[in-house]
């Protein structure tokens, strides 16, 4: 489903991101991209959406190489959850879901938020995938709590039915139990449609919970690929050493 081809990013300032890192990501497979913050992690997963070009080698989703000619057709299939989640504080949950959908709707519809019974019941059979009950339908975003909000911003990347989604450090500022929570509701989504994930940790817990794979990162290169199971006690020791302080420690969002 997603190939990278012996690419390389190197910035302007001479800072090589990505060293010369292959990897082929299945359809349907829900990969984790671990390690510590500049590792390599959002530059990599980036390439995949066209945000950042590679210096050197090549991206492939599906069987199109992304590149200038092929960015736009490829982006279309690729859902996206930022840290940020950039959601529209002042609009209801019904219509940030909504959101996902406007690359693919007339500027005009969009402008008056004209979208069709069948989008809107869409929208809302996803809210209910990712446990958001029907009272939330229209609260406005800003009323919801860091651990909801998360759960809208994932409706929202599969309401445009992706072969891709990628989540940028999706659970960066939930508790421990809000985040596992978090993480099995996209897991779910994205098994119950047929989409595959790449999804950038800190984490080793969540990666070893959650991930069908892990690609574990250091100063670019990678370090770990494969199956969690495949992960031996030293390896895991090392793993824990790149990898940031364990949740616990984090900075807390109420669910």
């Amino acid at each position: 489903m997603l190939r990278f081809e012996s690419v390389n990013r190197t910035y302007a300032d001479g800072t090589r991101a990505i060293k010369d890192v292959s990897l082929h990501i299945k359809k349907g497979e829900f990969c984790v991209l671990l390690g510590p913050s500049g590792a390599g992690k959002s530059t990599l997963m980036n390439m995949v959406n066209g945000m950042v070009e590679p210096t050197n080698g090549h991206v492939y989703v599906g069987d199109l190489d992304l590149n200038r000619k092929n960015r736009v057709k490829i982006q279309r299939q690729i859902g996206m959850i930022h840290q940020q989640l950039h959601l529209v504080p002042r609009l209801s949950v019904l219509h940030n879901v909504l959101a996902g959908l406007l690359p693919d709707v007339n500027f005009w519809r969009s402008l008056i938020k004209a979208f069709s019974f069948k989008d809107q019941r869409r929208a809302f059979q996803l809210m209910q995938e990712v446990g958001l009950e029907e009272k939330h339908l229209k609260r406005r975003a800003s009323d919801l709590s860091g651990g909801q909000q998360q759960r809208v911003a994932i409706a929202r990347a599969f309401i445009s039915n992706p072969e891709v989604v990628l989540a940028d450090e999706p659970v960066a500022s939930l508790d421990p139990s809000m985040s596992r929570s978090v993480l099995q509701s996209l897991k779910a989504a994205a098994q119950s449609h047929g989409a595959t994930v790449i999804c950038t940790l800190h984490q080793l817990e969540y990666a070893l919970e959650f991930a069908d794979r892990i690609v574990a990162l250091r100063e670019g290169e990678v370090f770990f690929d494969g199956h969690p199971s495949a992960l031996d006690a030293a390896t895991q020791d090392q793993l824990y050493d790149i990898t940031s302080p364990a949740p616990e420690s984090q900075e807390k969002v109420a669910a």
